[in-house]
């Protein structure tokens, strides 16, 4: 186990790039099994959640190569072999093989997936919109069994689940006909999958939307940039007016972020945006918001919820957090509790926070990936040293943030244990 030992009270300057977005990769990845040919994805963060995805390509057959934010994988000799149950435990991302193993071999058997911590997560949706399009479930106790040949059809999502609509999208460009998918999920992640499988020759309308039409055609590898990271974006900001810096957040793409720019205006922070980038600049006094509630995109990111709620503690007056979508979100409020923050939590999705609040070190763990780095930034403003462990789930989707913190002045250092 390693962790993050982080002495408070530095201001951050200076600029800092945005790795590429996790939650694109990941679908991504899957969809080269798609294609029989080498397919070249640039600006891949290197984090532990892009590796265990790409031993699960391998497991399949794939060959890929990882270099210097670079990845290759020739899924020419994929195959639909089952995963093993130790593979996929690792992250519910692993159900995203689900569409493209289904649409290209035909079947596909998949051992129910882990790795989340917020609570349950049903894989409902993603049964509902494969088997719309023609997919056969073979009854299991132990994992998801789906066969046939898959037909075009009008698919009615049963929620905006981000990855059954991925999984749905990637399935429906390998059916004939044209597939309509409506209630479809918008988060920029899931406009990037459809922006690389249109680059491998599928037609999509409406990304972006809530609808999309999808058609098939004949796919290709091809190459493609993974869009940058919004929700590292986010974090980085945060940690810039947490500790009143001047700081130059680069690689962004600032209109995937609009609902959270909004909030941070309405709380006082100073930033200006460009066409891809957000300065940040010293602020005076900071007001609470009256709320801050999660929603799908383009609703503030409940990804964000965490590490924004930290900023909460410093801002004077009592904001309501609702946090609408995952019911194990708000475990991290116990930890800023530990470090003195005044918050009541009143139920699993909903709390208070009233500030402002002079948050003091003490030892602290990560609860999720968001939960993780919003512990980071409490440890960037707390007075004294903090020790933050489980670390390992900051790591699963932060490229390196120890060290870009470093670069902007922050006292934070990895230890190994």
């Amino acid at each position: 186990m390693s962790k993050f030992i982080v002495e408070g009270g530095q201001v951050l300057n200076g600029e800092i790039s945005v790795s590429g977005s996790k939650n694109a990769a990941l679908p991504i990845l899957a969809a080269t099994l798609l294609v029989d040919g080498i397919s070249t994805l640039h600006n891949v963060p290197d984090i532990s959640d892009v590796h265990t995805f790409l031993g699960i390509l391998e497991t399949l057959g794939a060959k890929t190569t990882f270099s210097n934010g670079t990845v290759t994988v020739d899924a020419s000799q994929a195959k639909p072999a089952q995963i093993a149950h130790e593979q996929v435990k690792k992250m519910r991302a692993s159900i995203l093989v689900l569409g493209p193993i289904l649409g290209r071999f035909g079947e596909v058997q998949l051992a129910f997936p882990g790795g989340c911590v917020l609570g349950k997560r049903s894989i409902g949706a993603h049964i509902h919109a494969l088997s719309a399009l023609g997919a056969e479930i073979i009854e299991s106790n132990d994992d998801i069994h789906l066969k046939g040949k898959l037909k075009s059809a009008k698919i009615i999502m049963t929620e905006s689940s981000v990855t059954a609509t991925e999984n749905a999208v990637m399935a429906a460009v390998t059916a004939d006909g044209k597939t309509e998918i409506r209630w479809a999920a918008m988060e920029p992640h899931v406009q990037d999958l459809c922006k690389f499988l249109v680059k491998m020759g599928a037609k999509i309308e409406g990304i972006g939307t809530p609808n999309l039409l999808v058609e098939g055609g004949k796919l290709q590898a091809t190459e493609y940039t993974i869009t940058p990271d919004y929700l590292e974006a986010g974090t980085l900001v945060l940690a810039a007016v947490l500790t009143n810096g001047n700081v130059t957040v680069k690689n962004i793409e600032p209109d995937q972020l609009d609902s959270f720019w909004q909030s941070l205006s309405a709380v006082g922070a100073q930033f200006t945006l460009t066409e891809n980038s957000a300065i940040i600049k010293a602020h005076g006094n900071l007001i609470a918001l009256e709320k801050l509630q999660t929603a799908v995109y383009p609703g503030f990111p409940t990804d964000l919820q965490a590490p924004f709620s930290v900023l909460l503690t410093q801002c004077e007056g009592t904001t309501n957090i609702h946090e609408t979508l995952f019911e194990g979100r708000l475990n991290y409020l116990f930890e800023l509790e530990r470090m003195g923050a005044d918050i009541k939590i009143l139920n699993p999705h909903q709390a208070t926070v009233t500030g402002p609040t002079q948050l003091k070190a003490a030892p602290i763990v990560s609860c999720d990936i968001r939960a993780g780095a919003a512990m980071v930034l409490a440890a960037l403003i707390a007075r004294g040293t903090t020790e933050i462990s489980d670390i390992n789930y900051i790591e699963r989707g932060y490229e390196k943030l120890d060290e870009k913190l470093r670069q902007l002045g922050a006292k934070i250092e990895r230890i190994n244990e």
